[in-house]
């Protein structure tokens, strides 16, 4: 014959009055008509116990003294019903020590340390090294300002003493908005898991505002494109290399550096590139649309220049990355690269009196800024970096043919043309 399981419930122990008339409440636990009582550190008057255990009554404060009755009770049932066979010392063991790994865990779950440490890991795990070093440094950034942190603590006064502290010891207003957009994410994933309330969401309108960067341009006229695209480099130098990796991005849609090393040869379709924007790979699954870059005569030639000989369609295009390396040591390889294509540029820029620190992502920003020069739509120019956000470009036109693409690229290439 089964024996009866033990019994939890919250009661009022009226049994020794309390100097403010009123009594401790207890976890009551009845196992074969034995009964033990625990402490559960809540006090009530007998009137109040009357209408906690009133249904009818609906205030507020009953609502919540009768939340936390609950959690007790469903937490000692929980340690019961995982018992083969229960005692009393057995039950103490488990319910005190699941008590304290409770308190423990929730006190992780309110830990901004912990929330950001938490989404590093997921971030590395997926290979996002980029995103999860901004995170660490959002992170380090935030601590720097006001140690253990709570999420609770995130509030709209705090974001304005941040800021201030951030403009005090120099930051810009980009550095700011990236650290605090990280933040931001990390008390959006705190609300969904139900450690926040919306209520505390301190971001937002008639709350607090993320500051915007300036937008500097980055851009070069047609004319600095022109001298940069024949400027005389000795074959196979340093800056021959440079500059025909800085031409080959401004001809392909201003394609960014991390996605030119991770080319590989199936993504070449004729005079097509065809590939996903590593930024966006993970992020916008399932919406994700391939970006289109119509290869011309210079891009194909620089391509035969300095790609791999062997082209096989899940090699490499360029002899950058190689197959199997770790997310670390791919984001170290295309930040050496990117470093020593800028070494280059800058000097070649120099010398031909542009005064602007040309990088590699000048070469996006030139590319769109001909493309809108050159009349072509926003919508296709949108379209052409991949950008994230294509609603825009969704309400006026689902794609460009390729035939528009290869009309609007020619004009990469219009340097006889004044630039009106």
């Amino acid at each position: 014959m089964k024996l009866p399981s033990a019994t939890a419930a919250v009661v009022l122990d009226t049994r020794r009055e309390k100097a403010d008339g009123s009594y401790p409440l207890k976890l009551r636990i009845t196992y074969q008509r034995l009964r033990k009582y625990y402490s559960i550190g809540m006090d009530l008057t007998e009137a109040t116990w009357k209408d906690v255990e009133d249904k009818a009554k609906t205030r507020r404060d009953l609502r919540e003294i009768r939340e936390r009755i609950t959690d007790f009770e469903k937490r000692a049932e929980k340690v019961i019903k995982g018992m083969e066979v229960f005692s009393f010392d057995g039950f103490e063991s488990l319910y005190f020590r699941s008590e304290t790994e409770d308190a423990r865990q929730a006190a992780l779950r309110n830990d901004l340390a912990h929330a950001f440490t938490t989404h590093i890991k997921s971030l590395d795990a997926e290979g996002r090294r980029a995103t999860a070093e901004s995170y660490g440094n959002a992170l380090s950034s935030l601590t720097s300002y006001r140690k253990r942190l709570k999420l609770p603590d995130i509030t709209v006064d705090f974001l304005k003493g941040y800021e201030k502290y951030m403009i005090l010891e120099g930051r810009s207003a980009t550095t700011i908005g990236i650290y605090l957009r990280a933040l931001r994410a990390i008390i959006n994933q705190a609300i969904d898991q139900g450690v926040l309330t919306p209520k505390q969401y301190p971001f937002g309108k008639n709350r607090y505002q993320i500051p915007g960067g300036r937008n500097i341009k980055k851009a070069l006229t047609l004319t600095e494109v022109e001298r940069l695209f024949h400027y005389p480099a000795l074959p196979g130098s340093p800056e021959d290399k440079a500059r025909d990796f800085w031409v080959f991005s401004y001809l392909c849609n201003g394609i960014n550096l991390k996605d030119i090393c991770r080319l590989k040869w199936k993504d070449i379709d004729g005079d097509r590139i065809v590939f996903i924007r590593a930024k966006t790979a993970r992020s916008t699954k399932g919406k994700q649309k391939a970006v289109v870059a119509i290869l011309t005569d210079p891009a194909k030639e620089i391509i035969e220049k300095w790609g791999n000989t062997e082209k096989r369609p899940e090699s490499y295009v360029f002899p950058i990355l190689s197959p199997g390396i770790t997310p670390k040591r791919e984001r170290e390889l295309i930040q050496y690269m990117n470093k020593y294509l800028n070494k280059y540029m800058k000097r070649i820029a120099s010398s031909l009196g542009i005064e602007k620190p040309v990088t590699t992502y000048y070469a996006r920003h030139s590319f769109a800024t001909v493309m809108k020069r050159s009349g072509a739509p926003i919508e296709f120019i949108s379209e052409s970096l991949g950008h994230n956000d294509l609603k825009t470009t969704d309400n006026y036109l689902d794609s460009f043919e390729d035939d528009v693409k290869r009309e609007y690229t020619k004009a990469l290439l219009n340097f006889g043309k004044k630039e009106k």
